[in-house]
Parts: structure tokens; C-alpha cells; sequence
């Protein structure tokens, strides 16, 4: 299989941590890709022209991040990533809560490089203060990132990791340490390390 990412993604950062914690790694090569500049295999395979995209050996391409991370949850003899019973549902309403708050992190990015005087201050704040709610529910209750490893906990470790990297004026450690404490655990597992855009 291919993966067309980009380093600094935080959606293909997921990707390629599930790749890692599932023991994939030697059935993908992956292919870092920059989505702004044309490319002609990653046009061809995702006509959003976007990372991460995904072929198989079957020459599908599969993309988003969520779906690409939904199917290689299927691949592999590693413990599944999504649990069974009521607790799937429990962690599947977790994970599209952490995925939320990384698509306000990286709206927020993105807003912040247009010049000053377009930038909408409307928009920013109602980023910022949907990544700190997320950060205060996952405070009040960790029950979801706790235990067995999941996409939740996977995708709650890219968007910390990601506002670490890009947003570090955003304090969401304060008044949470619950959440700290998990995050500074979490960022130490070597899927983790090994695919910190900062190194």
C-alpha cells in the first residue's frame, strides 16, 4: 500500500500512528507529500488532491483520516482500535470529539497566516474556545482515553500534539491535569515520537 502524507499534517499524523501501533508499518510505504504543490499520483488518487490519502494493493484510494484509520483497524492481528458493546459508542462519540477539535486547531492555523487585516476575529474566537471546551470535557471525563488504546485516545494525542506544535499560546494544560498528565504520557508511546513533526 501507498500513504501520500505530509509531515506537519495532524490528519496524516493519525494515520501514521495507527499505522505504527497496528504493526503496519512494513505493508505501506509512505510517500511525504506536499497537497500544495501538484502532484500527479496524488491528484489521481484523491481528486481533493489532499493528505492523507491511502491506496491499497488494490489500487483503491481510500481518504479521509477517520476512514483510513477505520480501515486499517480491520488489517493486521493487532487488538482492534474501536471497542465493542456500549463502549464502541462511547469511544466512537469521543473520537469524532477529539477530531472536532483538531479541525478548530487547524482552522485556527490557517485563519491566523492570512494577513491581519482579513482575519476574522469572530471565527478565531469560536475556534479557541471550542478547542478549550473539548480540553475541559476530556478533563471531566478521561473514562474514554483511559484502558485499552483506541482511535479516540489516538485522535485526542494528534490534536494536543498538533496545538502544541502550532498553537502553543493556547494553554490547555492549565487547570487540567488530568488531561496533562495523560497527554505527557501518551506523547511518550514510539508511534508517538516517531511521528512528532517537530523532529
Amino acid at each position: 500500500m501507498k500513504l501520500y502524507y505530509a509531515n506537519t499534517s495532524p490528519y496524516a499524523r493519525k494515520v501514521r500512528i495507527v499505522l505504527r501501533e497496528r504493526g503496519l508499518t512494513d505493508h505501506v510505504t509512505e510517500i511525504l507529500t506536499n497537497p500544495f504543490e501538484e502532484n500527479a499520483a496524488l491528484g489521481s488518487a484523491n481528486p481533493l488532491h489532499k493528505v492523507p490519502t491511502l491506496v491499497t494493493s488494490q489500487n483503491t484510494a481510500i481518504f479521509d483520516s477517520a476512514v483510513i484509520c477505520g480501515y486499517l483497524d480491520t488489517i493486521g492481528t493487532a487488538a482492534p482500535l474501536t471497542p465493542v458493546g456500549d463502549d464502541r459508542w462511547l469511544a466512537l462519540t469521543a473520537q469524532a470529539m477529539c477530531d472536532g477539535m483538531l479541525d478548530a486547531l487547524f482552522n485556527l492555523v490557517i485563519e491566523r497566516r492570512r494577513p491581519e487585516a482579513e482575519r476574522s476575529t469572530m471565527w478565531q474566537e469560536r475556534w479557541q474556545a471550542a478547542i478549550l471546551r473539548t480540553a475541559d470535557a476530556a478533563e471531566a471525563n478521561m473514562r474514554p482515553f483511559e484502558a485499552q488504546l483506541t482511535l479516540a485516545q489516538i485522535s485526542l494525542g494528534a490534536a494536543l500534539g498538533y496545538a502544541d506544535f502550532r498553537t502553543p499560546d493556547i494553554a490547555w494544560r492549565t487547570n487540567r491535569p488530568a488531561l496533562r498528565d495523560w497527554f505527557d504520557a501518551f506523547a511518550a508511546r514510539p508511534s508517538m515520537v516517531a511521528t512528532d513533526p517537530s523532529l
